[in-house]
């Protein structure tokens, strides 16, 4: 096929491009610091049984991910596999930090399931209920930590703005994430919208003489209605328990996102409180999802220095840029090239007749 010399090349290019803007926002935040002798010794002095702390959470992405996709889609396809669906919830992660605002994540998803054997309509439903499952725990997870008072002390630092301060960011930030949510929740209340699509585009394919088109629609009608019996499994008996069992796995699917400041700050002997570290990864979490760079790269790193400077002082800000900027996606970025890549090689040499390595 045409398309496959394309994707290697489209993906080679989004590797490159996330790795040069990640460079060069961490070569300014190096100067910004001023002092390569100190970040040098930072980089010495490092508590290492933090740093394995830090490759754990990273695993999270494939582990957490997985087991969250592993629950989600065995409710409505009992034969999916384990392997399958925590290589799904890696690469989904993988993918996103790769793409602009996350949009790979999604369909890589979907690819790796397929490729364990899940059927597409089973995948898809899976995938939307792992982007519901993200929603629900941020929105009631968010709140809860402010009525807890993890949010009080943000109040008091106006680093970005004399007018807008951390919390009200965060509410902001917060109020988008779950104003996307809910419309994604019409869409699921309201399935007649994607059928009333789908046949405008199958009549216009039909009406050009398009017949191979309008046969391709009218298979993703019925893969439509497929998904949407798969969607409805969840809200009634037993998809109750797989929902909140997908809602409270999605800790585990993004403890490397919220966790990873409170553990780069151990790992540089930086003390803080966990509560309110957390809550400032929640906030930085927030920002990126939609962010319009490659994994949010150079904003993340901008973001992360202006809002993490309550406890980093200024010379160690290039190490806990670096070291977070690592703990939160370059090792699974390279672990999922790896594996991606082994695929891609192990296709090519099927089409080229070679026996896969």
């Amino acid at each position: 096929m045409a398309s496959l010399p394309l994707a290697p090349r489209l993906l080679r290019r989004g590797l490159e491009l996330f790795a040069v803007i990640s460079v060069l926002g961490f070569a300014g935040l190096l100067l910004y610091g001023n002092n390569l002798d100190r970040f040098l010794g930072a980089m010495v002095t490092l508590r290492w049984r933090w740093a394995l702390v830090a490759v754990g959470l990273a695993s999270l992405d494939w582990f957490g991910g997985g087991l969250r996709v592993y629950v989600l889609c065995r409710h409505v396809y009992p034969a999916q596999s384990l392997k399958g669906a925590i290589l799904a919830g890696g690469l989904n992660t993988w993918a996103s930090y790769l793409t602009p605002s996350q949009t790979g994540g999604g369909p890589m998803m979907l690819f790796a399931l397929k490729r364990y054997g899940t059927p597409l309509p089973e995948a898809m439903a899976g995938s939307l209920m792992s982007f519901i499952a993200t929603v629900l725990f941020f929105a009631v997870a968010g709140p809860v930590a402010i009525v807890f008072g993890a949010g009080r002390s943000l109040q008091e630092h106006g680093i970005l703005g004399q007018t807008v301060d951390l919390y009200d960011l965060f509410a902001l930030s917060l109020g988008g994430f779950v104003t996307v949510g809910l419309a994604i929740l019409l869409l699921i209340v309201f399935p007649g919208i994607a059928h009333r699509i789908i046949e405008t585009l199958g009549g216009w394919a039909a009406r050009r003489g398009r017949t191979t088109l309008a046969t391709r629609i009218a298979a993703m009608d019925e893969g439509v209605e497929r998904a949407h019996a798969s969607i409805q499994a969840y809200f009634r008996g037993r998809g109750w328990l797989a929902l909140g069992l997908g809602v409270l796995l999605t800790a585990a699917a993004h403890a490397n996102k919220l966790l990873a400041g409170y553990v780069v700050l151990k790992m540089l002997g930086i003390p803080a409180p966990f509560l309110e570290v957390l809550l400032l990864q929640t906030l930085i979490t927030f920002l990126l999802y939609f962010a319009p760079t490659p994994g949010g790269s150079g904003l993340a790193e901008l973001i992360s220095a202006a809002v993490m400077s309550i406890y980093v002082p200024r010379v160690l800000t290039p190490s806990y840029i670096l070291l977070w900027r690592v703990t939160v996606s370059y090792l699974t970025v390279a672990f999922g090239s790896a594996v991606f890549w082994g695929w891609l090689r192990a296709a090519e040499d099927r089409r080229d007749g070679l026996p896969s390595a």
